[in-house]
């Protein structure tokens, strides 16, 4: 008497069950991830970036991450959750801020913006340009000037007599605006602009002098020492953790408001043609190796993190249902009962 085929289809789709199961859970599964990861490396190291992968494809796909990725609830959330999280790290009490970041890249960073002399220049002709800035910078001088003076009449009214000097002088200038107050504030007006605009060149060769020729690399590694051996906690003193917050809310802001403006769009296409430049020739698991990845890294994470979750899946049935509704198509073909079919006739004939 032959098996049924739907029968022995069944009983062949319960092994294959287990053997899938088996493979996926306990001491096999290691092993299998080794076997299974060389063999994807294996392949991919016989193909090359730039013929596997179209160029085009990977920018729309970036445009589109850069739309939904930085558009989500969640980045948001995290960005503010990440930022009083760091802001009250213990960690922060137990490091200090030369732990964390070396000596050496702050001063070449320094160096390399004190000696960007084309930037220094351009700004600050751009600064000309401004009226405000050029009143900001009047205002600042003003101050300085105003100071100076304050300081000099307070020793000059400890001189006797001076003091009705003074008052008296003051007193003529009062009758002098007086007697043609419109006249005497368009002057004013005219001389505050040009001494606006001056002001602010005087103020502009003086930023230039300090950078070019004062000691501002050892100034500022003197402040980065005084600050490198203390808990990276103090730097707290600079920042309250609402200020932080804020300015990581602004900053996101920014960033979410600014992924989709078309520039952005252009820049991510000249990312990636870069990309395809330098990367396009390597294989696919030379990329990797690029990137810093080895097997053994793939391997190990991937032991790491899936048997939980496949012993999860496992312990309530999802995991074999999972399996058995790929499986079946295959075994319930009517390509594979024709083969049983034809497989339990052949074993009557031989028998």
């Amino acid at each position: 008497m032959t098996a049924d085929p739907k029968e022995l289809a069944d009983r062949l789709l319960d092994a294959q069950v287990e053997f899938v199961l088996a493979e996926l859970t306990g001491e096999r599964f290691k092993d299998v991830v080794a076997r299974d990861v060389a063999d994807v490396l294996a392949v991919a190291d016989t193909m090359i970036v730039s013929e596997v992968v179209d160029s085009a494809m990977v920018k729309a796909v970036g445009h589109r991450l850069t739309d939904a990725v930085g558009g989500s609830d969640i980045i948001e959330d995290m960005t503010v959750a990440v930022a009083d999280a760091i802001y009250d790290m213990a960690a922060s009490d137990e490091y200090t801020l030369g732990d964390v970041v070396d000596r050496e890249p702050v001063a070449a960073l320094i160096e390399k913006f004190l000696t960007m002399n084309t930037l220094h220049d351009r700004a600050l002709e751009r600064l000309t340009e401004s009226p405000l800035v050029a009143n900001i910078a009047s205002s600042f001088v003003n101050k300085i000037v105003a100071d100076f003076m304050a300081a000099n009449r307070a020793r000059a009214e400890k001189v006797p007599g001076m003091s009705a000097v003074l008052k008296m002088g003051k007193g003529a200038a009062t009758k002098v605006r007086s007697a043609g107050d419109r006249h005497f504030e368009g002057f004013l007006g005219d001389v505050a602009g040009r001494g606006a605009q001056f002001a602010l060149r005087r103020t502009n060769n003086a930023i230039r002098e300090l950078i070019h020729d004062a000691p501002l690399h050892d100034a500022a590694m003197e402040f980065w020492d005084l600050h490198a051996d203390e808990p990276v906690s103090g730097l707290r003193e600079y920042l309250t953790q609402t200020d932080l917050r804020e300015l990581v809310v602004i900053i996101h802001e920014i960033a979410r408001t600014s992924r989709n403006k078309e520039y952005i769009g252009h820049a991510i296409d000249a990312g990636i043609d870069v990309f395809f430049e330098k990367y396009g020739s390597h294989t696919l698991a030379g990329l990797l190796v690029e990137v810093g990845i080895s097997a053994d890294e793939v391997v190990t994470d991937i032991v790491a993190f899936a048997p939980p979750i496949l012993e999860a899946a496992k312990s309530d049935g999802v995991l074999a249902a999972q399996i058995r509704s790929r499986l079946a198509p295959f075994f319930t073909s009517d390509a594979t009962l024709a083969l049983l079919s034809d497989a339990g006739a052949a074993a009557i004939v031989t028998s």
